[in-house]
């Protein structure tokens, strides 16, 4: 069996030699699907799926650290979206590419990945930017028509650009990175197929040297697939389009957009490359793991200086670096940082850690050098309080969706600005990512401002089938984990892994729910080395799972969906009894309004009754902060779903502290702020 397709049910496999082990063995052309692409008469094209997930994600034991792998490479970091480390090249592919709709599925066939191609009449986009903006008059009013524009656009489409390839790239291990493509995307260099990625929301990068020619002119081309929601998305009722293999597999209710949504660059580095730098910092140390990849045909010996950063009270420590041609190692330092102040909400201090490789002797040349930011804090479960340097925690939080009427999920700097500044204003100092990873500004923005993060996955309502699926054979989810805990390791404002959202727990599919939980909770922490407890947004206060949590989370939804408002504390108590020595956490709960409709707080639609909702709820938590660790409102901002409602408001569920478009306050926008968080004074 070839380390592409290691058993899914087995999270590390331990691979043999001393601190190092060889390079994964990856196709020089990657192989494409196993079955081919599908339609139905007169019905919506379905995606490829090989055996396994496309991306080989698997963990492999270097030296005693876990590391993660894509592509036959490291997954490595993607700071080179803002950072310029002095060791390697850049070239942006933010720009304007040649763009086509093939909804049909018929470019392959035509050849639209070769590089011989004259796509001189095709439409241009901008990478990055959702298509569903393409052409979508009126996407972000409530009374646009529902249906209509390129926001209804599914199957494939392709990308086309070229890039100039520099002459320096000679003796240089280079990858084409992207931060996000949805749902899945397929890469071609002139005509050579680089491999395909899988899940709308996490970064990627393809390793492109065996494809290159230098000092010419080459075209990439990027195949991105969306599946339909609906087979018709205005019929009554709507009949759903579903995947057993996707994640999410069927319609949710949040919006899906489409295409290459965050930036992309090319990225040439040295052939012995840090590729990951993962830092701890707590009780007074850096520990850090620089994991060290040769792409060469000589075994390299030389050396790694740390330097733990200006005001850490730390001196740069210098290690042996040994790792052998077509090799990973991992290169351990620990370095006391005596003066290092601790990152809390209150006081967020970051520090920046910077690894150098040289070669040979003392003295030796640069070969390649990688920067990290760290912040020095501790998290543990005591009982049932969750604390951060030992304080204990009350979280009070918002969900929120990354998107924006003008931009959908490809914001600007500026929107996300205004977007988090909301957060900040409403006095939270929690955000909960549902239900999918994050653009890296996100962690950066919350780690400057000391507003804590739950991170999440796109593991939202599968059922039993599916769970099964992913544990025993795709592995998507449990590569979705992986990578989550992967890229965001290094951000102190990450407190919280979060593995699902509501998904099925049939009654005879229990165990299959637990097999599936306790998969993607062991990659988690297979590879973060903080040890961040683990929860996930359950649909019930008694799931059969809540062993397996560190943090019991779940969503309610008492006096709207079932029950009655009051429900809720009877309901906490009874989880708190069963579980004395385990924080909950609720992760959902609200209620929607109609903007500008008021009337008496018990007339359902009403800003009253949505703020009375809050209130009610907020209550009977606060009065539990011994056992509750915090609230997660749902949700900061009105949001954009094609899940088959709410057609007669453009799809726009009006479930916000603010309007959609207009980002206007609504009654329980106030009524939020003014609620005193119970462990308010105690230092986080």
């Amino acid at each position: 069996m070839t380390d592409r397709h290691l058993s899914r049910r087995t999270v590390v496999a331990a691979l043999g030699a001393a601190g190092c082990v060889a390079l994964p063995a990856w196709p020089d052309q990657a192989s494409a699907a196993t079955r081919e692409a599908t339609a139905p008469p007169d019905g919506p094209v379905l995606d490829t799926h090989p055996a396994t997930e496309p991306s080989g994600t698997h963990v492999r034991d270097v030296g005693g650290t876990n590391v993660v792998f894509q592509y036959g490479a490291v997954l490595p970091g993607f700071d080179g979206w803002r950072t310029r480390e002095p060791t390697r090249e850049y070239l942006s592919l933010d720009r304007r590419w040649r763009f086509r709709f093939d909804p049909r599925n018929r470019g392959l066939d035509e050849g639209w990945q070769s590089a011989r191609l004259d796509d001189r009449a095709w439409t241009l986009i901008d990478v990055p930017s959702a298509w569903d903006l393409l052409d979508t008059p009126g996407f972000g009013s409530q009374d646009a028509p529902f249906g209509k524009g390129t926001a209804f656009a599914d199957g494939y489409a392709w990308y086309r650009t070229e890039v100039d390839v520099p002459p320096s790239w000679r003796a240089r291990h280079v990858r084409i990175a992207f931060l996000a493509a949805g749902y899945s995307a397929e890469v071609w260099l002139d005509g050579r197929y680089l491999g395909k990625h899988e899940g709308a929301n996490s970064p990627f990068a393809l390793p492109v040297s065996e494809a290159l020619r230098l000092g010419t002119r080459q075209t990439i081309a990027v195949r991105v697939f969306r599946r339909a929601n609906y087979a018709d998305y205005t019929a009554t009722p709507p009949q759903a389009v579903t995947d057993d293999h996707e994640i999410p597999y069927k319609p949710v209710d949040y919006w899906p957009y489409a295409g290459l949504t965050r930036s992309a660059w090319i990225e040439a580095v040295p052939q012995v490359t840090i590729a990951k730098l993962l830092a701890v910092g707590a009780s007074g140390r850096l520990e850090a793991r620089a994991v060290v990849e040769n792409h060469g045909a000589s075994d390299f010996d030389g050396r790694l200086a740390l330097d733990p950063g200006r005001g850490s009270g730390g001196l740069p420590t210098v290690v042996a670096a040994r790792i052998p041609a077509r090799s990973v190692g991992v290169v351990t330092v620990s370095v006391p940082i005596p003066g290092a102040p601790a990152w809390s909400p209150g006081s967020p201090h970051l520090l920046t850690a910077r690894a150098t490789l040289t070669a040979g002797r003392p003295g030796g040349g640069q070969v390649d050098t990688l920067s990290t930011r760290y912040g020095v804090r501790e998290l543990s479960v005591v009982g049932p309080e969750l604390r951060l340097n030992d304080r204990p925690l009350f979280l009070k939080g918002l969900n929120w969706h990354e998107e924006t009427a003008a931009h959908g999920r490809a914001m600007t700097p500026a929107e996300y600005d205004r977007e988090l500044g909301h957060v900040r204003a409403v006095g939270a100092n929690f955000i909960r990512n549902c239900v999918y990873n994050r653009h890296p500004y996100v962690y950066d923005w919350a780690d400057e401002h000391g507003v804590m993060v739950m991170d999440d996955i796109d593991t939202m309502w599968l059922n039993t089938a599916q769970e099964k699926l992913q544990t025993d054979r795709y592995g998507l989810a449990r590569a979705l984990a992986l990578t989550m805990a992967w890229n965001q390791h290094n951000h102190p404002s990450v407190i919280l892994w979060c593995l699902q959202n509501e998904s099925e727990i049939d009654a005879d599919g229990a165990p299959v729910y637990r097999a599936w939980l306790a998969d993607m909770k062991a990659a988690v922490k297979a590879v973060d080395l903080t040890a961040r407890p683990v929860t996930w947004a359950s649909n019930t206060s008694n799931d059969p799972a809540f062993d397996l949590a560190d943090v019991i989370g779940f969503n309610e939804y008492f006096g709207y969906f079932y029950g009655e408002d009051a429900d809720l504390g009877p309901a906490l108590d009874a989880v708190h009894a069963k579980y004395p020595d385990k924080p909950i956490l609720i992760t959902e709960n609200g209620t929607w309004s109609e903007a500008g409709h008021h009337g008496p707080s018990a007339t359902e639609g009403t800003e009253e009754w949505q703020a009375a909702s809050f209130t009610a709820h907020w209550t009977q938590v606060a009065a539990r902060s011994e056992f509750v660790a915090g609230f997660t409102y749902w949700v900061l901002k009105d949001y954009k779903q094609r899940a088959g409602y709410n057609q007669d408001h453009n799809g726009i569920s009006v479930m916000g502290l603010l309007t959609f478009g207009e980002e206007r306050p609504k009654l329980v926008h106030e009524t939020f702020r003014k609620a005193d968080n119970p462990r308010a004074g105690q230092g986080t």
